[in-house]
């Protein structure tokens, strides 16, 4: 049992962190800060500033979810901390265990931000989310920048 309960707790825990935890050893601090800052900032503008949209909701639904949800985590997991702890753990654990495990930890992630996404969707107009997504970038951004 502690060759899938250990890897689901940590990859679990580990994946609530964040990945600049690496970068921020690889790049000088204030660079990454204003970098980060700026990043936030500016996909904030992007979102305000994008073709507003009337009260209908236009079709953007992806063709195929399970191809772009793949290739979502597949980019953004690769070569990750979590990706390397899972490596480390297959070392000491039985690897089918800890595979089992990862897989766990991530289905229990990504489940809860799945029905977090229906439930808030399913509770806002998309003009509201557009918008409060927008501003809370910007802020975001702004607050990297000024308080670090």
């Amino acid at each position: 049992m502690p060759d899938i309960l250990i890897p689901f707790i940590s990859i679990g825990l580990a994946e609530l962190g964040d990945k600049t935890q690496l970068a921020m050893r690889l790049v000088p601090l204030g660079l990454l800060r204003i970098l980060s800052g700026s990043l936030f900032i500016l996909v904030g503008i992007l979102i305000l500033k994008s073709k507003e949209e009337t009260d209908e909701i236009k079709n953007t639904e992806i063709k195929n979810p399970f191809y772009s949800g793949f290739l979502l985590i597949l980019l953004s997991e690769f070569g990750d901390k979590t990706q390397i702890a899972a490596g480390l753990f297959a070392t000491k654990y039985n690897p089918w265990m800890v595979l089992t495990g990862t897989m766990l930890a991530l289905l229990t992630l990504s489940l809860a931000a799945i029905y977090l996404g229906k439930f808030l969707a399913a509770r806002l107009a998309p003009k509201i989310v557009s918008r409060c997504a927008g501003i809370l970038f910007v802020l975001m951004g702004t607050a990297v920048i000024v308080f670090g």
